[in-house]
């Protein structure tokens, strides 16, 4: 059985694993524990009814005000100040995870409230200054008097490289932002709860997880449960998240969303990322480095067995690509490069960068996966966000209940049966000794994998090439000699500059696909 088959048949198992206990177990929670700490029952189903009522009422904005040696931490002042390893949730209590805050203050303005969960109750969490070091020139007894209003967000640790050392595995910072790490992976793209009009011609709508109800591990525990609220001026929502670390990090993630006013875009499912330059587009990057991303492409599977493949850019203005389809396989952000060579970069380490597989569970039907790649000039910005659009249910009062599965690893893609794009080149068309045409360009595609290394360079290949809006002017296939990858060239002249060029090629044999389809915008001239 494969992975999609799986997930296909175990969706019920997931929603279950989402909601923790069966209300039929749960019982009434006391009103305060041993330490007279104010709890509450809890439970999917309640949470999921509680954002659904938020959304019938008006969005009432975070309103605490932070105290002022907390409003004033800036970046700098931020990365002064460690959280104490030794005072971590669950340490020494062989729960196999252990937690920690990230302090409160400076751009993370909106106190994140916290909430262990255990038998069916759910008892808040706090936090202070003793639980932080604060490093020169910052002076601690600033801090020491402060009430915290909440945190800015959590990190969670494992012993996912090492079993002696909690690593950190996950981390919720920022608005619904979080990311994670499979062993052996450094912290490149993140994920968001959700996308609300990006890139849609208007302001950004932002929403915020408000609150984190976080399971308290069993003993030796292998994943851990967190739930959280999510809102913001059109949206509520409630999230279940089953983290499993590993070599493949696996999150399963449940999501109820009620809109309580229209949107132009609702982003499911989203990830954002960096990509700065690569062997495809280095226009205007005076670096040392070949390449500066944390993904490379966008991957789709598609309904009927497809797989796609689109190279990132970083365009010279905002560039959008939808890819239209009904009950999607999966879609994600990879980082196929893994090489340290391709990088140069010793301290960023980019070939350590986890791609993201999203695989859908259930039938998610109508909609289209977007892509938005917005210029950049620094490699601090994230600028690609990629995320699945229904088609219906962007107008008040609908509602969303989806389930899917991430992946966050090295590789995502042992499944793969087909060959795979390894490299894209570009440069200006046409041959050497020859002005260039401003309106003509070369793209050279390598494909490698699969069964390829089977296949002679005298068998029949064959491309299939697709050009939207522009000519093809000349295409070759050959495979390398002295190797089992084959490289597709093709020369393109651009037929209108109001509309990018839209490229695709793959490989057959004997009408069979040998290989994942690759896909192209060539944009628009500035």
């Amino acid at each position: 059985m494969n992975r999609r088959e799986y997930l296909q048949a175990t969706g019920a198992l997931i929603a279950a694993i989402a909601g923790g206990m069966p209300l039929a177990a749960l019982a009434q929670a006391p009103a305060a524990d041993e330490s007279g700490s104010a709890v509450q029952s809890f439970s999917w189903d309640e949470l999921v009814a509680r954002m659904k009522q938020r959304a019938a009422e008006p969005y009432e904005p975070p309103s605490a005000t932070l105290p002022k040696p907390l409003a004033d931490l800036d970046y700098d002042r931020r990365r002064l100040i460690n959280y104490r390893r030794e005072r971590s949730v669950w340490r020494g209590q062989d729960r196999g995870f252990q937690m920690q805050a990230f302090h409160p203050g400076g751009i993370y303005d909106a106190p994140v409230q916290l909430f262990e969960v255990a038998d069916g109750a759910a008892r808040p969490i706090t936090f202070s200054a003793a639980d932080f070091e604060y490093l020169a020139p910052l002076d601690p007894a600033e801090f020491e008097a402060l009430e915290f209003p909440g945190v800015a967000g959590i990190r969670l640790l494992y012993p996912l490289n090492r079993s002696d050392h909690h690593d950190e595995v996950v981390s919720f910072l920022g608005a619904s932002y979080f990311r994670a790490l499979g062993r052996g992976n450094r912290y490149g793209l993140s994920a968001r709860g959700l996308a609300v009009d990006t890139a849609a011609g208007a302001p950004e709508e932002f929403p915020v997880f408000t609150r984190l109800y976080i399971e308290r591990p069993e003993i030796d525990a292998r994943q851990i449960r967190v739930w959280a609220e999510l809102e913001s001026a059109r949206v509520s929502g409630a999230y279940a998240f089953t983290i499993a670390p590993g070599t493949e990090t696996i999150i399963d993630v449940s999501m109820a969303i009620f809109l309580r006013g229209d949107v132009s875009r609702l982003g499911i499912a989203p990830l954002t990322s960096m990509y700065l330059f690569g062997e495809n587009d280095r226009t205007g990057f005076d670096d040392f480095r070949p390449e500066v991303h944390d993904s490379d492409g966008l991957a789709i599977l598609r309904a009927n067995g497809e797989r796609v493949w689109r190279p990132l850019v970083n365009p010279g203005q905002l560039q959008l690509s939808l890819f239209s389809e009904v009950d999607p396989g999966g879609f994600g952000l990879l980082q196929r490069d893994r090489a340290g060579d391709a990088y140069l970069d010793t301290e960023a380490r980019y070939e350590r960068r986890p791609s993201v597989w999203i695989e859908p569970v259930g039938n998610w039907g109508k909609g289209a996966v977007w892509l938005a790649e917005i210029p950049s000039s620094a490699e601090i910005h994230d600028n690609i966000v990629a995320f699945w659009m229904p088609r219906e249910g962007l107008t008040a009062g609908s509602e969303h209940h989806l389930q899917y599965r991430m992946i966050w690893a090295l590789n995502v893609e042992e499944d793969h049966p087909l060959g795979r794009v390894t490299s894209t080149r570009t440069g200006h068309g046409g041959v050497s000794g020859v002005e260039p045409d401003p309106q003509a360009r070369k793209f050279v595609i390598t494909f490698a994998g699969g069964s390829l290394p089977e296949i002679g360079p005298d068998d029949q290949v064959t491309a299939g090439i697709g050009v939207d809006n522009g000519t093809l002017l000349h295409s070759d296939l050959q495979k390398l000699e002295g190797s089992d990858d084959w490289r597709l060239v093709l020369d393109v002249k651009r037929g209108g500059e109001s509309r990018p060029v839209e490229l695709r090629a793959d490989l057959h044999l004997e009408g069979q696909s040998l290989t994942e389809t690759w896909t192209y915008q060539w944009g628009t001239l500035l």
